[in-house]
Formats: structure tokens, C-alpha cells, sequence
């Protein structure tokens, strides 16, 4: 220190000659070794960055986002403030690395896709979670990561222009994040015109920061406050140049800022960029990267003019997306950097070293697009909404519905004394009402309770035989229109109370033919059933016109009728012409037959003895009825499936004789049940009565508009479970009283397919409403549809075979025949000076 006050000179070139000697002796050995350590550090920390990237590419996930009609824009600032919680301890990011994520902007000719690529070491549904807090009523949808941009096909090859943009200002000073309109406009409207074989991809990709990178840009920060560099090679050169002291640039800061300087243009401005710098350093920070890609396919084999030709309109488009990003111009702004391989690069979608941007200012960048006149974006039809707490999830008694779509899937259940308040399902073609039925089927099959299903297409029968478990097969009673095999036997003039069995019957007829149905084919009928159940033996439909046509035969039926009415009708009937009697009973003949000349009816409905107790099928059986309307006719298929409707009501309210603790629980599925519910009775006191006796019905069809005034309100008011899908902007209109406010007709009107707005009753009292999606039925099992097919002939043999005998033990499901009853007074008063009061016959 003495020499160097004496001479200063004199002692630097000491220094310098004691640093040369030190060079020549040791430089020999220490450069190598130095060489090697600084290549081995920088080998290692590469390879610590790959490692630590493939980490995050491992099980690596896709999550395309549809955006809700109505976009909130503070979702942005409310997604990225809740993904700083990603950041990681110390301990484990010198391990593991930090995780970050991607957003994605992916452009093709279909439009525009929002997606998050996120690593697999970030748990599943947070993101999801994460989107659809910040946006409700936004969709996720969760696929395998995929690349960004498509790879070339068999005889393609693919050409990529793109870069990187980076910002051009120290990155204390922040760009511009508020706006009086959505930045992303034109981002969203640069790549407009995509051709078939043309796609655009922009990617932000972000991870929170640590604190040391906080402090890193906190220095920055002063320097900038300070008028110093705020890099190296700056800062280098700032002291070894000559320059103002620490002290002096403060002075000229504070001077800069308007503390001693008068001019004003100068003072506004460096007071507004301190005060961005101090906003900006106040708020949590991510580290990103912008960048941006425009591929084209091209076939291998294309000439190099061609080829020059798509490269700058390719270049052209890049251009324009990077240009976009000139909106965020502010105290900072972006400049464009070229990537040598820009397909790879944002294939691998890795993060080295980014920029810091605060929450708002990364929220300005990546957010969903809040105008809702920007095309192609693909949107959600309908909010998603999670289901309220204490919804079942399948299990023995619980019915299953489907999962959640919002958040974590879980599965969705109706239990089943929630399901005793019956099950409205309303939807489209193709919808997945039928999906729906064949789950809740196969779980009550497996469950051993009682089932019914009534199915006028036939698909979801089919569904169903190839997936019922084999220990059902002895359970089951099928009924298939399209079977070469003789089907079991329902007869509706067999056993029952004869009035209930005659008024069920003739409400069928009448109802299906309400347009040809007046009073007098009304009594005709009437009293021809009530006659018939008087006779010895069994009688069928196939007797009708035989009593109607045949006097030998109607006077050896009508000779044990002691009902004085009844004999009076058939005195008045025998009284007539030929001519009258043919006026009288052909509006009631012309549909007989055409019913009873399928042979698949005569076999079904009027072959002798009922080989099917639908009592014993409601204690556990199972009933598949498969009436196809192409095959029967759109009548005869009404007519088929209201009997089989009507003997079930009969079966059920037969169970008032039974215990309620002993009454076992059964369901009835009725798909397009508008055609199916001809009884004389209102609906609202069956679902009423069919609760009490522990039979639930399950009601589906299409539209509003099938239902008559008096089925849509019973069912508004008694079938308490709701199960919408996709409905008309005029059904969704009246539906929305059911399911509003968390649920408008815009929600129900834009339901996507399998997706489905609910409403169940919880406890015996009505749940809010929610969304799912249904679940598709589990894989047919191979051969199991002819297994059980065969079973159920099987069954049919042996329970036919007991019907004949009619003594002894009775077989399973055969009701053996019941004494003939004493008939009662018909309910419409007929007798033998009635006449017709219509001259119109096809009213008869």
C-alpha cells in the first residue's frame, strides 16, 4: 500500500509482472484444468436441464379449453395468480427442476384451439380446476399431449417459419397490460385464411419464479432507477469508464424524476417508468417465453419455386403474429428472434430463460379471448356446473348416471329410494338417452332387482342381451318382434280383477286410435272383453271377432252371462240387420285385424294362457320388450307395448296385498313413452301410487311436443329426477324453470352430445341442479347376447309347458288360470235401445 501511494504506476506494473510470471509458470497447467472444469459445469448443467425436461414430457398432458359464452376478463389475472402456487422448495427444484406450463394458440382451417400443455409432475385437475374457477362455464377436455403442429404424412414434407419473441427493454420495465379492448384481437385474426394443408401455432410458455430470480430483477430495477446498465458487459464498462459517481447519478435520478430538474416532458416520463417498476415488482412474477410457428404441408416431390413460394407466404403470416404483439408496447415491448429449428423447438416446448412478466402483464398475453365476435373459436355450448354435496356414486343401491364434467371426475349415482320419485329423461336422437337406460339396466341386473323395458327401436335391447351378466340369463323374459323364435305369452284378457283387466284393455285401444275411437266401439269392446271373461278356459283377443261374427259361437258364450246389462246389449246386438251389425263393429274389426294378423301378436298377445307373471318379473325378473317400429307398424307397436305397460300396472298395484317391508325394489324403462302410457288412469296418481309400492319409472322421449298437456304436467310435477340433454331453444325455454338460475335455456339449448343437465332428488328432497356426461356402456362381451337368447327360450318352453298343464307346481314367471269371475257392470251404460249416434263409421 506504501509503494502504491509513492508510485501508483510503479505498483500496477509489479502487479502485472508478478500476474505474467504467475501466467507462464502455472498457465501450462491451470488453463487446461480450468478448461475442463468450466466444459465439465457446463456439460453437467445441460444435461441436468435435458434430464429434468424429459421428467416433464413424461405422461405429459393436453387440455383443450372451450370457452364459455360470456368470458370474464379478470379469469386471466385469477388463473395465473393461482398457478404461482407451482412454484416448488428449493430442495426439490435442485432435483426436479421448477415445471412450467404452455398456453397454446394452435390456428388451423377449422379455427382457433385453446390448449394447456402441462407436465406430468403437476397433479391431474388442477389445471382443469384452475381454468374453470377463473372462467365458469368454461369446458376442459384432458387428451395426451400431442405436438403443436402436425407431423408430415406418407409423401409430405414440412415446411416451418417462425421465431422468438423476447423483450427488448430491461425486464423491470414492464408492457402494457390494460386495455380498453382484447389485446388478443388481432392475435386471434393474423392467421385468418389457413388453407387446408397451412397451421399456426403461439405458444407462452411460463413457470413462477424463485427468489433469486426476484432479487435478480429487483437489482435490475435499480439500475434502471439509477441510470447504470442492467447488463455484464454494461456494467463492466461502467467501471472502468469514467462516469458520475454513485452519489452524482442518484442526483441526476432525482433530478430526472423532477426533484431538480424543470423540465417537465422529461420528469413525466421517468416518474410514470418508476412508478410501472415499482407496480410491477410489487406483484407475483412468471418467467415466459413467447413463440410462434407457421407450418405448411408439402408433397415430398414439390419443385423449389413452389417451395420459395410457400416460404414467404409462410414468412408472411409469422410475420403477422409477431407483429400482434406490438399492442403490448408500453415501458417495454417485444422484438423478434429467429429459431434455427422452429418445428422441433416448439415440439419439445422447453423453457430455458425467459423474461419476467407480472401477473397482469402475463394475463394480458394469455387469456381466453373475451369478445365474443372473434370466429373459429371453439366455445362451450353450456356451463358446467359441479353436482351440490351428497350426490351418491354407484354402489348397490345407487343407480349409475355418469361423471362429473367439471373438475375431478368422479362417478354420479341416484340412489335408489331417490330413484322411487321416477326419472324424466329428455333428449335427441342420438343424444344418449339410451346409453343412459342401458346402465341404469345392467346395474339393477346385476343388482337382482326387477326390470321392464319397453324399447320401440330395438338397439338398446340388443345393447343389453350382449352385456348382462351370465347369472341373470335365468331371469330373463324377451319379447323381440324380429325373432324367428315363439315369444313367451302376455295375454291381457287372462287373470287379474276382470273390471281393471276389461278398462285397461279398452283404455288402450281407445287412446292408440283416439282419431277412430267414439263411444259405440268403445261399448262394443267393452262388453265384448267383459263377455269373453265369463267363458270356461282362457280367452284371448283372437275370440273378439269370432264373438262379434260367429252367432254359434256368441250364443254358446253369452248362454252363462247372467249380467243384466250385458244381456241386454247382446239382445239389442243379435236384434240387428246384418248390415247394421256390419256398421256396428267394423271400426272395431279393421283394427283388430291388422293387429292380430302379426304373427309375432298372435304368439305375444293372444296365444292362450299368460306365460309371464309380471308380478315375479317385478320381484327380480328381468322383462326386455323389443318392438321395433319398422317392423310392427308405428300402431301395432303403441298397442304391443300399452299392454305390456298395463299388465305391469296391474302387477304393481297388486302389490298392495304384500307387506311394504316385503315388497322388493323394480323399475320401468320406457323409452318414447308418450306412445306407452294409454291407461285410464292420470299419470300423476301412477307415478304417485307406482312410489308407494317401490316401483320407479323411467320416462324417456324427445321433445316437449309429444306429450299431450296432461302428460306434461305429470310428469313436470311427479317424475322429481330431470335428466335433460340437448333440447330446442322452445323446450329449453320451459325446461329452464326446473333447472334456473344455475342453469339458463342458453345452457340447456347448447348441451354438447352425452352431455346432460340434472336435477335429483337427494334425501327425498330436490338438489340443485348440475351438469355431466354420460358414460358410454362397457364393452359386449362376445356370444353372450345368443347365450342369453337361448336361456330366455328356454325359459319360455318351461314356463308355457306349465301354463298348459295347469296343475301341479307352477314353473317360474306362470300365473296358472284363474276361476272365472262374476263380471260387473260395464262403465259406459249399454243396452238393447242404443243406437248408433254417429253416422260416421270410422268413429264407431
Amino acid at each position: 500500500m506504501e509503494d502504491y501511494l509513492r508510485d501508483p504506476g510503479g505498483a500496477l506494473l509489479g502487479l502485472l509482472d508478478r500476474l505474467r510470471d504467475l501466467v507462464f509458470d502455472w498457465g501450462l497447467i491451470a488453463a487446461p484444468a480450468l478448461a475442463v472444469l468450466i466444459t465439465g459445469i457446463v456439460a453437467s448443467r445441460r444435461w441436468w436441464a435435458r434430464r429434468c425436461h424429459e421428467a416433464l414430457l413424461a405422461d405429459a398432458r393436453q387440455v383443450t379449453v372451450l370457452a364459455p359464452p360470456q368470458v370474464d376478463p379478470a379469469g386471466g389475472a385469477a388463473l395465473w395468480s393461482n398457478l404461482v402456487g407451482l412454484l416448488r422448495p428449493g430442495w426439490r427444484r435442485a432435483f426436479t427442476g421448477q415445471p412450467h406450463v404452455v398456453c397454446e394458440y394452435v390456428f388451423s382451417e377449422a379455427g382457433v384451439a385453446i390448449r394447456w400443455w402441462v407436465p406430468g409432475v403437476i397433479p391431474p385437475g388442477l389445471i382443469e380446476r384452475a381454468v374453470e374457477a377463473a372462467w365458469p362455464g368454461a369446458h376442459t377436455r384432458v387428451s395426451k399431449a400431442t405436438p403443436p403442429l402436425p407431423a408430415p404424412g406418407q409423401g409430405q414434407r414440412r415446411l416451418v417459419v417462425g421465431g422468438e419473441l423476447r423483450l427488448a427493454r430491461p425486464e423491470a420495465l414492464p408492457i402494457r397490460s390494460v386495455f380498453d379492448a382484447d389485446p388478443i384481437r388481432a392475435l386471434l385474426g393474423a392467421p385468418v385464411g389457413l388453407g387446408r394443408e397451412e397451421y399456426a401455432c403461439v405458444q407462452v410458455l411460463a413457470r413462477p419464479v424463485t427468489g433469486r430470480r426476484v432479487q435478480k430483477a429487483r437489482r435490475a430495477a435499480r439500475h434502471v432507477h439509477t441510470g447504470g446498465s442492467t447488463r455484464l458487459v454494461g456494467r463492466l464498462l461502467d467501471m472502468v469508464t469514467p462516469g458520475p459517481s454513485r452519489s452524482r447519478r442518484s442526483a441526476v435520478a432525482r433530478t430526472a424524476t423532477g426533484a431538480l430538474h424543470s423540465d417537465p416532458r422529461t420528469s413525466l416520463e421517468y416518474s410514470a417508468q418508476n412508478r410501472a417498476i415499482v407496480g410491477k415488482q410489487r406483484a407475483a412474477q412468471f418467467e415466459t417465453v413467447v413463440r410462434y410457428a407457421v407450418a405448411t404441408l408439402l408433397p415430398a416431390d414439390v419443385g423449389d419455386g413452389e417451395v420459395r413460394q410457400a416460404r414467404d407466404v409462410a414468412r408472411g403470416r409469422a410475420h403477422a403474429l409477431a407483429a400482434s404483439f406490438a399492442s403490448y408496447t408500453e415501458h417495454n415491448h417485444y422484438t423478434r428472434h429467429r429459431l434455427r429449428h422452429p418445428g422441433p423447438v416448439l415440439d419439445s416446448r422447453r423453457l430455458a430463460d425467459g423474461d419476467l412478466l407480472s401477473v397482469s402483464e402475463l394475463a394480458a398475453i394469455a387469456h381466453l379471448p373475451t369478445d365474443e365476435a372473434i370466429p373459429g373459436i371453439q366455445r362451450a355450448g353450456a356451463r358446467a356446473i359441479a353436482p351440490p354435496p351428497g350426490i351418491a356414486t354407484p354402489g348397490p343401491e345407487a343407480k349409475p348416471l355418469g361423471v362429473t364434467d367439471t373438475g375431478h371426475p368422479r362417478p354420479v349415482a341416484l340412489r335408489v329410494p331417490d330413484a322411487r320419485h321416477h326419472l324424466h329423461v329428455m333428449g335427441a336422437t342420438g343424444s344418449g338417452k339410451s346409453t343412459l337406460l342401458g346402465n341404469i339396466i345392467l346395474a339393477d341386473a346385476e343388482a337382482g332387482r326387477g326390470i321392464v323395458l319397453i324399447d320401440p327401436k330395438g338397439d338398446l335391447v340388443t345393447d343389453v342381451l350382449s352385456r348382462l351378466p351370465r347369472s341373470a340369463a335365468d331371469r330373463v323374459v324377451l319379447f323381440d318382434a324380429d325373432s324367428k323364435a315363439r315369444p313367451p305369452c302376455l295375454n291381457p284378457l287372462d287373470g287379474g280383477e276382470t273390471d281393471l283387466t276389461v278398462d285397461n284393455l279398452v283404455s288402450v285401444f281407445r287412446r292408440v286410435y283416439s282419431a277412430f275411437w267414439g263411444p259405440r266401439t268403445d261399448d262394443v269392446m267393452r262388453a265384448a272383453c267383459l263377455t269373453l271373461r265369463t267363458q270356461e278356459g282362457v280367452a284371448t283377443l283372437a275370440d273378439l271377432p269370432k264373438l262379434l261374427t260367429d252367432a254359434a259361437f256368441r250364443d254358446r258364450v253369452t248362454a252363462g252371462v247372467t249380467d243384466p246389462v250385458l244381456r241386454g246389449f247382446w239382445t239389442w246386438y243379435d236384434e240387428l240387420t246384418d248390415s247394421s251389425r256390419s256398421q256396428v263393429i267394423s271400426p272395431l274389426m279393421n283394427k283388430l285385424r291388422a293387429f292380430l294378423l302379426r304373427p309375432f301378436v298372435r304368439d305375444a298377445i293372444a296365444a292362450g294362457h299368460s306365460t309371464v307373471d309380471m308380478g315375479q318379473i317385478l320381484d327380480g325378473g328381468i322383462c326386455l320388450v323389443r318392438i321395433p317400429k319398422g317392423s310392427l307398424g308405428e300402431e301395432t307397436t303403441r298397442l304391443v307395448g300399452s299392454l305390456v305397460v298395463a299388465r305391469t300396472w296391474q302387477a304393481t298395484t297388486a302389490r298392495a296385498r304384500t307387506p311394504q317391508r316385503l315388497r322388493r325394489d323394480a323399475s320401468i324403462e320406457i323409452d318414447e313413452c308418450h306412445n306407452f302410457l294409454n291407461l285410464p288412469y292420470p299419470i300423476e296418481d301412477m307415478l304417485a301410487e307406482s312410489r308407494a309400492f317401490r316401483v320407479s319409472m323411467i320416462l324417456a322421449h324427445q321433445h316437449l311436443g309429444q306429450l299431450t298437456r296432461e302428460l306434461r304436467e305429470g310428469l313436470s310435477t311427479n317424475a322429481r329426477n330431470k335428466m335433460f340433454f340437448n333440447a330446442s331453444p322452445e323446450d329449453a325455454r320451459e325446461l329452464s324453470r326446473h333447472t334456473a338460475p344455475r342453469l339458463s335455456e342458453h345452457d340447456l339449448a347448447h348441451l354438447g352430445a352425452y352431455h346432460t343437465a340434472v336435477r335429483l332428488v337427494l334425501n327425498g328432497e330436490e338438489a340443485q341442479p348440475f351438469t355431466m356426461r354420460t358414460q358410454p356402456l362397457p364393452p359386449a362381451i362376445p356370444g353372450r347376447a345368443r347365450e342369453i337368447r337361448r336361456a330366455a327360450r328356454r325359459n319360455t318352453q318351461t314356463r308355457a309347458a306349465g301354463a298348459v298343464t295347469g296343475a301341479g307346481t307352477p314353473q317360474p314367471g306362470a300365473r296358472p288360470p284363474r276361476a272365472p269371475s262374476t263380471p260387473s257392470r260395464p262403465a259406459n251404460r249399454t243396452g238393447p235401445d242404443i243406437r248408433p249416434r254417429n253416422p260416421d263409421p270410422r268413429r264407431r
